[in-house]
Protein backbone atom coordinates (compact mmCIF):
# COMPACT_ATOMS: atom_id res chain seq x y z
CA UNK A 1 0.00 0.00 0.00
CA UNK A 2 2.77 2.75 0.79
CA UNK A 3 4.57 1.21 -2.46
CA UNK A 4 1.61 2.02 -4.41
CA UNK A 5 1.06 5.79 -2.55
CA UNK A 6 4.64 6.18 -3.50
CA UNK A 7 4.36 5.53 -6.83
CA UNK A 8 1.15 7.86 -7.26
CA UNK A 9 2.61 10.72 -5.41
CA UNK A 10 5.88 10.22 -7.25
CA UNK A 11 3.94 10.97 -10.58
CA UNK A 12 2.09 13.60 -9.40
CA UNK A 13 5.22 15.34 -8.72
CA UNK A 14 6.56 15.37 -12.05
CA UNK A 15 3.35 16.86 -13.00
CA UNK A 16 3.14 19.78 -11.20
CA UNK A 17 4.87 22.25 -13.35
CA UNK A 18 1.96 21.35 -15.93
CA UNK A 19 -0.78 21.83 -13.45
CA UNK A 20 -1.64 25.29 -14.08
CA UNK A 21 -2.29 24.56 -17.94
CA UNK A 22 -4.77 21.69 -16.94
CA UNK A 23 -6.63 24.53 -14.87
CA UNK A 24 -6.59 27.16 -17.80
CA UNK A 25 -7.29 24.21 -20.63
CA UNK A 26 -10.49 22.84 -18.09
CA UNK A 27 -12.96 24.05 -19.33
CA UNK A 28 -11.70 23.02 -23.28
CA UNK A 29 -10.42 19.97 -22.54
CA UNK A 30 -14.16 18.89 -21.59
CA UNK A 31 -15.58 20.31 -24.92
CA UNK A 32 -16.01 18.80 -28.14
CA UNK A 33 -13.16 20.16 -30.31
CA UNK A 34 -10.22 17.99 -30.96
CA UNK A 35 -8.08 18.10 -27.78
CA UNK A 36 -5.49 19.68 -27.12
CA UNK A 37 -1.78 18.02 -27.82
CA UNK A 38 1.54 19.42 -25.46
CA UNK A 39 4.96 18.26 -25.71
CA UNK A 40 5.33 14.73 -23.72
CA UNK A 41 2.64 15.22 -22.21
CA UNK A 42 0.28 14.71 -25.38
CA UNK A 43 -3.37 15.09 -24.42
CA UNK A 44 -3.07 13.97 -21.33
CA UNK A 45 -5.45 16.91 -19.23
CA UNK A 46 -8.15 16.31 -21.72
CA UNK A 47 -8.02 12.53 -21.02
CA UNK A 48 -7.78 12.91 -17.29
CA UNK A 49 -10.70 15.63 -17.37
CA UNK A 50 -13.13 13.18 -19.05
CA UNK A 51 -11.62 10.24 -17.55
CA UNK A 52 -15.30 8.96 -15.98
CA UNK A 53 -17.18 10.00 -19.27
CA UNK A 54 -14.74 8.41 -22.04
CA UNK A 55 -17.19 7.16 -24.60
CA UNK A 56 -19.25 9.65 -24.79
CA UNK A 57 -16.42 12.12 -24.35
CA UNK A 58 -14.71 10.51 -27.55
CA UNK A 59 -17.91 10.21 -29.30
CA UNK A 60 -18.52 13.89 -28.86
CA UNK A 61 -15.03 14.90 -30.75
CA UNK A 62 -16.13 12.18 -33.33
CA UNK A 63 -19.26 14.45 -34.27
CA UNK A 64 -17.33 17.27 -34.23
CA UNK A 65 -15.16 16.33 -37.14
CA UNK A 66 -16.25 16.29 -41.17
CA UNK A 67 -14.67 13.23 -41.93
CA UNK A 68 -15.93 11.33 -38.32
CA UNK A 69 -12.22 10.62 -37.45
CA UNK A 70 -9.57 12.07 -35.01
CA UNK A 71 -6.18 11.32 -33.45
CA UNK A 72 -5.55 11.98 -29.84
CA UNK A 73 -2.26 12.03 -28.71
CA UNK A 74 -1.16 10.54 -25.44
CA UNK A 75 1.68 11.14 -23.09
CA UNK A 76 5.08 10.25 -24.59
CA UNK A 77 3.85 10.45 -28.21
CA UNK A 78 1.33 7.33 -27.97
CA UNK A 79 -1.16 8.04 -31.29
CA UNK A 80 -4.85 6.36 -31.19
CA UNK A 81 -7.49 6.85 -33.91
CA UNK A 82 -10.26 7.14 -33.30
CA UNK A 83 -13.45 6.61 -36.32
CA UNK A 84 -17.13 6.35 -36.73
CA UNK A 85 -16.87 6.24 -40.64
CA UNK A 86 -18.29 3.58 -41.91
CA UNK A 87 -15.69 3.32 -44.63
CA UNK A 88 -13.50 2.97 -42.58
CA UNK A 89 -14.89 0.57 -40.22
CA UNK A 90 -14.97 -1.66 -43.51
CA UNK A 91 -11.52 -1.03 -44.57
CA UNK A 92 -10.31 -1.90 -41.35
CA UNK A 93 -12.69 -4.91 -40.56
CA UNK A 94 -12.66 -6.42 -44.09
CA UNK A 95 -11.12 -4.84 -46.42
CA UNK A 96 -7.74 -4.82 -45.19
CA UNK A 97 -8.70 -7.44 -42.29
CA UNK A 98 -4.97 -9.53 -41.91
CA UNK A 99 -3.33 -5.47 -41.47
CA UNK A 100 -5.61 -4.78 -38.73
CA UNK A 101 -5.13 -7.20 -35.55
CA UNK A 102 -5.83 -7.32 -31.88
CA UNK A 103 -1.98 -5.85 -31.87
CA UNK A 104 0.75 -6.17 -28.71
CA UNK A 105 -0.45 -3.81 -26.71
CA UNK A 106 -3.73 -5.57 -26.46
CA UNK A 107 -2.72 -9.17 -25.95
CA UNK A 108 -0.43 -7.96 -23.34
CA UNK A 109 -3.08 -6.14 -21.12
CA UNK A 110 -5.36 -8.66 -21.25
CA UNK A 111 -3.43 -11.89 -21.86
CA UNK A 112 -3.91 -12.25 -17.97
CA UNK A 113 -7.18 -12.97 -17.76
CA UNK A 114 -8.39 -13.90 -21.66
CA UNK A 115 -5.11 -15.91 -22.39
CA UNK A 116 -5.23 -17.00 -25.37
CA UNK A 117 -8.44 -17.35 -26.09
CA UNK A 118 -10.91 -16.38 -28.99
CA UNK A 119 -10.98 -12.38 -28.03
CA UNK A 120 -6.79 -12.43 -27.72
CA UNK A 121 -5.79 -13.67 -30.25
CA UNK A 122 -5.44 -13.45 -34.09
CA UNK A 123 -3.98 -15.92 -36.91
CA UNK A 124 -4.64 -19.69 -36.99
CA UNK A 125 -5.06 -19.88 -33.40
CA UNK A 126 -7.90 -17.74 -34.16
CA UNK A 127 -9.23 -19.24 -36.84
CA UNK A 128 -8.87 -22.47 -34.90
CA UNK A 129 -11.61 -21.61 -32.43
CA UNK A 130 -13.94 -20.15 -34.63
CA UNK A 131 -13.81 -23.13 -36.42
CA UNK A 132 -14.57 -25.07 -34.03
CA UNK A 133 -17.07 -22.77 -32.26
CA UNK A 134 -19.29 -22.49 -35.08
CA UNK A 135 -20.47 -26.19 -35.26
CA UNK A 136 -22.50 -24.82 -31.83
CA UNK A 137 -24.81 -21.65 -34.29
CA UNK A 138 -26.24 -24.13 -36.41
CA UNK A 139 -30.38 -24.02 -36.22
CA UNK A 140 -30.32 -27.27 -34.71
CA UNK A 141 -28.54 -26.06 -31.83
CA UNK A 142 -29.86 -22.89 -31.73
CA UNK A 143 -33.74 -24.31 -31.61
CA UNK A 144 -32.15 -26.37 -28.90
CA UNK A 145 -31.05 -23.53 -27.24
CA UNK A 146 -34.05 -21.36 -27.05
CA UNK A 147 -36.78 -24.59 -26.74
CA UNK A 148 -34.85 -25.70 -23.56
CA UNK A 149 -31.96 -23.81 -22.40
CA UNK A 150 -33.38 -20.45 -22.26
CA UNK A 151 -37.18 -21.70 -22.05
CA UNK A 152 -36.43 -23.66 -18.94
CA UNK A 153 -34.58 -20.90 -17.03
CA UNK A 154 -37.30 -18.32 -17.92
CA UNK A 155 -40.24 -20.03 -16.66
CA UNK A 156 -38.57 -22.02 -13.88
CA UNK A 157 -36.47 -19.11 -13.02
CA UNK A 158 -36.27 -15.36 -13.99
CA UNK A 159 -40.18 -15.61 -13.67
CA UNK A 160 -40.74 -17.26 -10.02
CA UNK A 161 -38.41 -14.23 -9.54
CA UNK A 162 -40.04 -11.39 -10.90
CA UNK A 163 -43.29 -12.38 -9.44
CA UNK A 164 -42.05 -12.69 -6.41
CA UNK A 165 -40.42 -8.89 -6.42
CA UNK A 166 -44.11 -7.99 -7.83
CA UNK A 167 -46.08 -9.90 -5.34
CA UNK A 168 -43.22 -7.98 -2.37
CA UNK A 169 -43.29 -4.84 -4.18
CA UNK A 170 -39.24 -5.46 -3.90
CA UNK A 171 -37.17 -3.69 -5.72
CA UNK A 172 -34.76 -5.63 -7.29
CA UNK A 173 -31.67 -4.82 -9.90
CA UNK A 174 -32.90 -6.04 -12.82
CA UNK A 175 -29.22 -5.54 -14.46
CA UNK A 176 -27.69 -8.24 -12.07
CA UNK A 177 -30.49 -10.06 -12.49
CA UNK A 178 -30.35 -10.71 -16.67
CA UNK A 179 -26.30 -11.12 -16.04
CA UNK A 180 -27.39 -13.97 -13.55
CA UNK A 181 -29.70 -14.97 -16.23
CA UNK A 182 -27.51 -14.70 -18.89
CA UNK A 183 -24.51 -16.64 -17.14
CA UNK A 184 -26.63 -19.36 -16.09
CA UNK A 185 -27.55 -20.14 -19.92
CA UNK A 186 -24.23 -19.53 -21.85
CA UNK A 187 -22.82 -21.85 -18.60
CA UNK A 188 -25.41 -24.48 -19.62
CA UNK A 189 -24.82 -24.40 -23.70
CA UNK A 190 -21.20 -23.88 -24.03
CA UNK A 191 -20.42 -26.45 -21.06
CA UNK A 192 -23.42 -28.29 -20.24
CA UNK A 193 -23.14 -26.82 -17.05
CA UNK A 194 -25.52 -25.06 -14.64
CA UNK A 195 -24.19 -22.87 -12.02
CA UNK A 196 -27.93 -22.42 -10.83
CA UNK A 197 -27.03 -18.24 -9.99
CA UNK A 198 -30.02 -17.15 -10.82
CA UNK A 199 -32.20 -18.43 -7.76
CA UNK A 200 -34.77 -16.99 -5.35
CA UNK A 201 -31.87 -16.73 -2.86
CA UNK A 202 -29.84 -14.66 -5.40
CA UNK A 203 -26.60 -15.86 -4.06
CA UNK A 204 -23.29 -14.60 -4.16
CA UNK A 205 -21.30 -16.77 -6.23
CA UNK A 206 -17.19 -16.54 -5.32
CA UNK A 207 -16.87 -16.59 -9.59
CA UNK A 208 -19.35 -14.63 -10.63
CA UNK A 209 -18.13 -11.34 -8.09
CA UNK A 210 -14.42 -12.74 -9.27
CA UNK A 211 -15.32 -12.32 -12.77
CA UNK A 212 -16.62 -8.96 -12.68
CA UNK A 213 -14.22 -7.75 -10.79
CA UNK A 214 -11.83 -9.08 -13.36
CA UNK A 215 -13.84 -7.66 -16.05
CA UNK A 216 -13.57 -4.13 -14.04
CA UNK A 217 -9.94 -4.35 -13.44
CA UNK A 218 -8.92 -5.73 -17.08
CA UNK A 219 -10.66 -2.30 -18.81
CA UNK A 220 -8.97 0.06 -16.55
CA UNK A 221 -5.80 -1.49 -17.19
CA UNK A 222 -6.69 -1.18 -20.72
CA UNK A 223 -7.34 2.33 -20.38
CA UNK A 224 -5.19 3.92 -17.62
CA UNK A 225 -3.48 6.80 -19.17
CA UNK A 226 0.18 5.82 -17.48
CA UNK A 227 0.31 2.13 -18.36
CA UNK A 228 3.76 1.78 -17.19
CA UNK A 229 2.08 2.36 -13.85
CA UNK A 230 -0.38 -1.04 -13.74
CA UNK A 231 2.89 -2.65 -15.03
CA UNK A 232 5.11 -1.97 -12.03
CA UNK A 233 2.28 -2.34 -9.59
CA UNK A 234 1.56 -5.70 -11.47
CA UNK A 235 5.48 -6.42 -10.75
CA UNK A 236 4.85 -6.01 -7.24
CA UNK A 237 1.71 -6.80 -6.62
CA UNK A 238 0.49 -4.62 -5.01
CA UNK A 239 -3.10 -2.11 -5.43
CA UNK A 240 -5.31 -2.54 -7.70
CA UNK A 241 -2.97 -5.17 -9.80
CA UNK A 242 -2.56 -7.65 -6.04
CA UNK A 243 -7.09 -7.67 -6.55
CA UNK A 244 -6.83 -8.62 -10.23
CA UNK A 245 -4.28 -11.24 -9.56
CA UNK A 246 -6.68 -12.77 -6.89
CA UNK A 247 -10.14 -12.24 -9.23
CA UNK A 248 -7.95 -13.74 -11.84
CA UNK A 249 -7.11 -16.90 -10.05
CA UNK A 250 -10.76 -17.71 -8.93
CA UNK A 251 -12.11 -17.31 -12.64
CA UNK A 252 -9.48 -19.26 -13.30
CA UNK A 253 -9.86 -21.95 -11.00
CA UNK A 254 -13.82 -22.40 -12.01
CA UNK A 255 -12.70 -22.40 -15.41
CA UNK A 256 -9.99 -25.46 -14.97
CA UNK A 257 -12.72 -27.39 -12.38
CA UNK A 258 -15.48 -26.78 -15.57
CA UNK A 259 -12.86 -28.36 -17.90
CA UNK A 260 -11.88 -31.13 -15.47
CA UNK A 261 -15.48 -32.04 -14.74
CA UNK A 262 -16.12 -32.30 -18.64
CA UNK A 263 -13.48 -34.33 -19.49
CA UNK A 264 -14.19 -37.32 -17.20
CA UNK A 265 -17.93 -36.88 -18.08
CA UNK A 266 -16.32 -37.15 -21.71
CA UNK A 267 -14.38 -40.21 -20.94
CA UNK A 268 -17.43 -42.27 -19.40
CA UNK A 269 -19.63 -41.36 -22.74
CA UNK A 270 -19.28 -40.44 -26.37
CA UNK A 271 -19.32 -37.15 -27.73
CA UNK A 272 -23.11 -37.41 -29.47
CA UNK A 273 -24.19 -37.37 -25.79
CA UNK A 274 -22.22 -34.56 -25.32
CA UNK A 275 -22.46 -31.77 -27.62
CA UNK A 276 -21.28 -28.71 -25.88
CA UNK A 277 -18.62 -26.43 -27.18
CA UNK A 278 -16.47 -27.66 -24.12
CA UNK A 279 -16.90 -30.89 -25.51
CA UNK A 280 -16.29 -30.05 -28.79
CA UNK A 281 -13.08 -28.49 -28.38
CA UNK A 282 -11.92 -31.68 -25.68
CA UNK A 283 -12.92 -34.32 -28.17
CA UNK A 284 -11.20 -33.05 -31.02
CA UNK A 285 -7.43 -33.64 -29.06
CA UNK A 286 -7.05 -30.74 -26.84
CA UNK A 287 -5.17 -31.84 -23.52
CA UNK A 288 -3.69 -28.50 -22.63
CA UNK A 289 -5.55 -27.82 -20.05
CA UNK A 290 -5.02 -23.83 -19.63
CA UNK A 291 -5.66 -23.24 -23.24
CA UNK A 292 -8.93 -24.77 -22.75
CA UNK A 293 -9.70 -22.65 -20.20
CA UNK A 294 -8.49 -19.41 -22.05
CA UNK A 295 -11.55 -20.51 -24.33
CA UNK A 296 -14.06 -21.15 -21.60
CA UNK A 297 -13.14 -17.99 -20.13
CA UNK A 298 -13.72 -15.96 -24.00
CA UNK A 299 -17.05 -17.50 -23.91
CA UNK A 300 -18.45 -16.93 -20.66
CA UNK A 301 -17.22 -13.42 -21.31
CA UNK A 302 -19.29 -13.26 -24.68
CA UNK A 303 -22.55 -14.97 -23.25
CA UNK A 304 -22.74 -13.15 -20.19
CA UNK A 305 -21.97 -9.50 -20.64
CA UNK A 306 -23.30 -8.28 -24.12
CA UNK A 307 -26.93 -9.76 -23.85
CA UNK A 308 -27.61 -8.93 -20.46
CA UNK A 309 -25.97 -4.96 -21.52
CA UNK A 310 -28.14 -4.86 -24.34
CA UNK A 311 -31.59 -6.22 -22.51
CA UNK A 312 -30.64 -3.64 -19.50
CA UNK A 313 -30.42 -0.60 -21.88
CA UNK A 314 -33.42 -2.16 -24.25
CA UNK A 315 -35.85 -2.71 -20.59
CA UNK A 316 -34.70 0.94 -19.64
CA UNK A 317 -36.18 2.58 -23.33
CA UNK A 318 -38.70 0.65 -23.14
CA UNK A 319 -40.31 2.30 -19.99
CA UNK A 320 -40.16 5.80 -21.52
CA UNK A 321 -41.38 4.75 -24.82
CA UNK A 322 -45.43 3.46 -23.98
CA UNK A 323 -45.96 2.95 -27.87
CA UNK A 324 -43.26 1.19 -28.64
CA UNK A 325 -43.76 -1.19 -25.72
CA UNK A 326 -47.81 -1.80 -27.31
CA UNK A 327 -46.44 -2.53 -29.78
CA UNK A 328 -43.94 -4.88 -29.09
CA UNK A 329 -47.02 -6.61 -26.70
CA UNK A 330 -49.38 -6.69 -30.05
CA UNK A 331 -47.07 -9.13 -31.85
CA UNK A 332 -45.94 -10.77 -28.36
CA UNK A 333 -50.12 -11.40 -28.01
CA UNK A 334 -50.33 -12.57 -31.62
CA UNK A 335 -47.46 -15.06 -31.96
CA UNK A 336 -48.27 -16.71 -28.16
CA UNK A 337 -50.00 -19.65 -29.97
CA UNK A 338 -46.72 -20.24 -32.23
CA UNK A 339 -44.08 -23.33 -30.83
CA UNK A 340 -41.12 -20.95 -29.09
CA UNK A 341 -38.43 -20.99 -31.20
CA UNK A 342 -40.88 -19.67 -34.34
CA UNK A 343 -42.74 -17.08 -31.87
CA UNK A 344 -39.42 -15.69 -31.13
CA UNK A 345 -37.99 -16.04 -34.57
CA UNK A 346 -40.58 -14.02 -36.34
CA UNK A 347 -40.72 -10.88 -33.56
CA UNK A 348 -40.08 -8.46 -36.65
CA UNK A 349 -41.15 -5.32 -34.56
CA UNK A 350 -39.40 -6.66 -31.26
CA UNK A 351 -36.16 -7.39 -33.21
CA UNK A 352 -36.21 -3.61 -34.76
CA UNK A 353 -36.35 -2.58 -31.24
CA UNK A 354 -33.48 -4.19 -29.86
CA UNK A 355 -31.29 -3.32 -33.09
CA UNK A 356 -32.50 0.44 -32.40
CA UNK A 357 -31.34 0.20 -28.44
CA UNK A 358 -28.23 -1.44 -28.94
CA UNK A 359 -28.06 1.43 -31.81
CA UNK A 360 -27.90 3.74 -28.75
CA UNK A 361 -25.78 1.45 -26.21
CA UNK A 362 -24.44 -1.05 -27.97
CA UNK A 363 -22.59 -3.81 -26.03
CA UNK A 364 -19.44 -3.31 -26.64
CA UNK A 365 -19.19 0.88 -27.53
CA UNK A 366 -15.90 0.71 -29.06
CA UNK A 367 -13.01 -1.88 -30.46
CA UNK A 368 -9.90 -1.26 -31.03
CA UNK A 369 -7.54 -3.09 -33.67
CA UNK A 370 -3.75 -1.81 -34.30
CA UNK A 371 -2.14 -1.86 -37.85
CA UNK A 372 0.91 -4.09 -38.63
CA UNK A 373 2.18 -2.07 -41.31
CA UNK A 374 1.53 1.65 -42.42
CA UNK A 375 -1.31 2.05 -43.99
CA UNK A 376 -3.92 4.97 -45.12
CA UNK A 377 -7.67 4.75 -44.45
CA UNK A 378 -10.38 5.84 -47.21
CA UNK A 379 -10.89 9.39 -45.61
CA UNK A 380 -7.02 10.15 -45.89
CA UNK A 381 -5.91 9.68 -42.32
CA UNK A 382 -2.62 8.17 -42.42
CA UNK A 383 -2.16 5.21 -39.76
CA UNK A 384 1.47 4.36 -39.01
CA UNK A 385 2.45 0.84 -38.45
CA UNK A 386 1.85 -0.21 -34.42
CA UNK A 387 -1.08 2.90 -33.73
CA UNK A 388 -4.04 1.61 -32.16
CA UNK A 389 -7.05 2.08 -34.32
CA UNK A 390 -10.52 2.10 -32.50
CA UNK A 391 -13.78 2.37 -34.43
CA UNK A 392 -16.68 3.56 -32.15
CA UNK A 393 -20.52 1.75 -32.34
CA UNK A 394 -21.40 4.26 -29.74
CA UNK A 395 -20.95 7.55 -31.86
CA UNK A 396 -22.01 5.51 -35.08
CA UNK A 397 -25.26 5.43 -33.53
CA UNK A 398 -25.52 8.85 -33.03
CA UNK A 399 -24.11 10.49 -36.20
CA UNK A 400 -27.24 12.38 -38.13
CA UNK A 401 -25.38 11.83 -41.42
CA UNK A 402 -26.12 7.66 -41.00
CA UNK A 403 -29.39 7.70 -39.38
CA UNK A 404 -31.13 11.14 -40.60
CA UNK A 405 -32.39 14.50 -38.53
CA UNK A 406 -34.69 11.87 -35.92
CA UNK A 407 -31.21 9.96 -35.00
CA UNK A 408 -31.75 11.49 -31.59
CA UNK A 409 -35.31 9.59 -31.53
CA UNK A 410 -35.74 6.14 -30.47
CA UNK A 411 -37.98 4.68 -33.24
CA UNK A 412 -37.65 1.26 -34.29
CA UNK A 413 -39.40 2.03 -37.66
CA UNK A 414 -36.37 3.12 -38.70
CA UNK A 415 -35.50 -0.64 -39.06
CA UNK A 416 -38.90 -1.86 -40.58
CA UNK A 417 -40.78 -1.61 -43.78
CA UNK A 418 -44.58 -1.94 -44.30
CA UNK A 419 -46.13 -3.90 -46.73
CA UNK A 420 -49.16 -1.79 -47.82
CA UNK A 421 -51.64 -4.51 -48.92
CA UNK A 422 -50.80 -6.71 -46.24
CA UNK A 423 -49.82 -4.45 -43.83
CA UNK A 424 -47.15 -6.69 -42.27
CA UNK A 425 -44.09 -5.37 -41.44
CA UNK A 426 -40.59 -6.72 -42.92
CA UNK A 427 -36.98 -6.08 -41.33
CA UNK A 428 -34.47 -3.75 -43.32
CA UNK A 429 -31.27 -4.20 -41.87
CA UNK A 430 -28.25 -1.82 -41.97
CA UNK A 431 -24.99 -3.04 -43.88
CA UNK A 432 -22.80 -4.13 -40.86
CA UNK A 433 -20.09 -1.10 -41.36
CA UNK A 434 -22.93 1.40 -40.51
CA UNK A 435 -23.69 -0.83 -37.46
CA UNK A 436 -21.12 -2.66 -36.30
CA UNK A 437 -22.73 -3.46 -32.85
CA UNK A 438 -21.81 -7.53 -33.58
CA UNK A 439 -18.57 -6.62 -35.70
CA UNK A 440 -18.25 -6.79 -39.35
CA UNK A 441 -16.33 -8.84 -41.71
CA UNK A 442 -14.37 -12.17 -41.02
CA UNK A 443 -14.35 -11.34 -37.28
CA UNK A 444 -18.08 -11.05 -37.10
CA UNK A 445 -20.08 -12.46 -33.75
CA UNK A 446 -20.33 -16.59 -34.40
CA UNK A 447 -23.16 -15.51 -31.49
CA UNK A 448 -25.39 -13.53 -33.21
CA UNK A 449 -28.12 -15.40 -34.01
CA UNK A 450 -28.34 -17.16 -30.78
CA UNK A 451 -28.46 -13.57 -28.73
CA UNK A 452 -31.21 -12.01 -30.49
CA UNK A 453 -33.09 -15.55 -30.05
CA UNK A 454 -32.41 -15.25 -26.64
CA UNK A 455 -33.72 -11.69 -26.08
CA UNK A 456 -36.36 -11.57 -27.97
CA UNK A 457 -37.42 -14.85 -25.56
CA UNK A 458 -36.63 -13.02 -22.49
CA UNK A 459 -38.50 -9.61 -24.09
CA UNK A 460 -41.76 -12.38 -24.96
CA UNK A 461 -41.62 -13.94 -21.25
CA UNK A 462 -41.24 -10.85 -19.37
CA UNK A 463 -43.34 -8.49 -21.11
CA UNK A 464 -46.34 -10.53 -21.55
CA UNK A 465 -46.79 -10.50 -17.88
CA UNK A 466 -44.99 -7.55 -16.42
CA UNK A 467 -44.36 -3.87 -16.42
CA UNK A 468 -40.66 -3.10 -15.69
CA UNK A 469 -40.87 0.50 -13.92
CA UNK A 470 -37.17 2.33 -13.50
CA UNK A 471 -37.10 3.51 -10.11
CA UNK A 472 -35.26 6.12 -11.20
CA UNK A 473 -37.16 9.70 -11.75
CA UNK A 474 -38.72 9.91 -15.04
CA UNK A 475 -36.29 11.68 -17.94
CA UNK A 476 -33.31 10.98 -15.29
CA UNK A 477 -31.18 8.86 -17.70
CA UNK A 478 -28.44 6.47 -15.90
CA UNK A 479 -25.16 6.76 -16.35
CA UNK A 480 -23.25 4.74 -19.42
CA UNK A 481 -20.04 3.35 -18.02
CA UNK A 482 -18.02 0.53 -19.94
CA UNK A 483 -15.60 -1.94 -18.67
CA UNK A 484 -14.94 -4.51 -21.78
CA UNK A 485 -19.00 -4.44 -22.19
CA UNK A 486 -21.33 -1.62 -21.47
CA UNK A 487 -22.94 -0.97 -17.82
CA UNK A 488 -25.41 0.82 -16.09
CA UNK A 489 -23.18 2.81 -13.27
CA UNK A 490 -25.37 1.48 -10.13
CA UNK A 491 -26.83 -1.39 -11.60
CA UNK A 492 -30.68 -0.58 -13.04
CA UNK A 493 -33.36 -0.90 -9.57
CA UNK A 494 -36.79 -1.45 -10.75
CA UNK A 495 -40.40 -2.34 -9.55
CA UNK A 496 -42.41 -5.36 -11.11
CA UNK A 497 -45.86 -4.79 -11.84
CA UNK A 498 -48.20 -7.45 -13.08
CA UNK A 499 -50.21 -6.82 -15.65
CA UNK A 500 -53.92 -7.18 -15.91
CA UNK A 501 -55.57 -8.62 -19.04
CA UNK A 502 -56.41 -5.45 -20.36
CA UNK A 503 -52.93 -4.34 -21.29
CA UNK A 504 -53.31 -6.51 -24.56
Amino acid sequence: MLIDLELSTSLLLCLIPFLFIFFINLFQSKSTKIPKSYPIIGSYFSILANKQRRIQWTSDVIQSTSNLTFTLIRPFGFRQIFTANPSNVQHILKTNFNMYQKGDVFKRTMTDFLGDGIFNVDGDVWKYQRQVASHEFNTKSLRKFVETVVDAELNERLIPVLAKAADEKKILDFQDILQRFAFDNICKIAFGYDPAYLLPSLPQAKFAVAFEEAVRLSSERFNAIFPLLWKVKRKLNIGTEKKFRVAVDEVRQFAKQLVKEKQVELNEKSLLDSVDLLSRFLSVGHKDEDFVTDIVISFILAGRDTTSAALTWFFWLISGHPKVEDNILHEINAKSESPVYDEVKDMIYTHASLCESMRFYPPVPIDTKAATEDNILPDGTFIKKGTRVSYHPYAMGRVEKLWGKDWAKFRPERWLDKDEMSGNWSFVARDTYTYPVFQAGPRICLGKEMAFLQMKRVVAGVLRRFRVVPVAEKGVEPVFVSYLTAKMKGGFPVTIEERGSTDF
